[in-house]
């Protein structure tokens, strides 16, 4: 206390001085528009720069971020490439075959891109925005990806916008399969973590590992054979007792959503229209 009031008298004149000047620019700027005016003009400015600068930081540090991601994927794609090509030697098919197949034209060449302007996580159905719509080519029942996995399907679409019911709704169902043994079942969500959902009605006689990777299977028109979807968390039995129920966590990781693309839905397939046909008469 000594200490502080030696401070006080020896800068007595000098924190007396600042005192009045804190005080004069204060009546300057708030009795006198155009002061004022140029006061906050120059302070959004300072703070504009400011909010710029920890933007562009904070961007550097997450893009390394997504590039290991980037990275992480491609290797895995690589490696199933390899495997894919191994099966295929293993089968007997010719490297012609391989070559033909290998050519065929990439789907992914078509996909709309789009990024997400709204989207929720914590509700029982959790849907997704999108800044592109009919305009850009989506329609609804159209398959939506990102980076690292399925993110859902189309619900509706205006001009410029469009509403995505996500994996995590409990009105999405995606049929899905394990990639080593081509099991498949249908992956819902339940609620809760945001981190997984399920995959039901797998027979008991499947045999399963953690880890397991879970990919689309190609059984619906919205999304190809082979599309990540996650990996086996924890193996257990349905309430029925009669088959599996796999945790799975998502490879999509919705709290960070921003970038997505959409896929293109060609003219309805035969085996399409045979499915409605089949439902309709099962229902006469």
């Amino acid at each position: 206390m000594k200490n502080l009031l030696n401070f006080l008298v020896k800068y007595n004149y000098c924190l007396l001085f600042f005192f009045f000047e804190a005080i004069s620019f204060i009546l300057l700027f708030q009795l006198n528009h155009y002061q004022q005016s140029v006061f906050f003009t120059s302070a959004n400015s300072v703070v504009g720069s400011a909010y710029k600068l920890e933007s562009e930081v904070t961007s550097y540090f997450y893009l390394k971020t997504a590039n290991q991601e980037l990275l992480d994927r491609n290797i895995n794609l690589e490696q199933q490439l390899a495997n894919l090509r191994a099966e295929m030697h293993k089968m007997n098919v010719d490297s012609l075959g391989i070559d033909s197949i290998m050519a065929r034209p990439l789907w992914g060449k078509n996909l709309i891109r789009a990024s997400v302007i709204g989207n929720s996580l914590d509700k029982a159905d959790n849907y997704i925005t999108l800044d592109k719509g009919t305009n850009s080519g989506i329609r609804s029942e159209m398959g939506v990806i990102d980076r690292n996995g399925v993110v859902g399907i189309v619900y509706l679409a205006t001009r410029n916008y469009s509403i995505v019911i996500s994996l995590l709704n409990k009105n999405s169902k995606v049929s899905c399969k394990i990639a080593k043994n081509g099991y498949f079942g249908t992956l819902k969500w339940e609620g809760g973590d945001a981190r997984y959902a399920y995959l039901d009605e797998l027979p008991r006689h499947a045999r399963f590992s953690l880890g397991d990777t879970v990919v689309t299977s190609g059984y619906s028109d919205m999304f190809p054979a082979g599309l990540m979807v996650g990996t086996v968390d924890h193996i257990g039995n349905s309430r029925d007792g009669l088959s599996f129920k796999l945790k799975i966590r998502l490879a999509t990781d919705f709290g960070r959503l921003s970038d997505v693309r959409i896929i293109p839905r060609v003219d309805r397939s035969e085996s399409s229209l045979l499915k409605e046909a089949a439902a309709k008469q099962s229902t006469d």
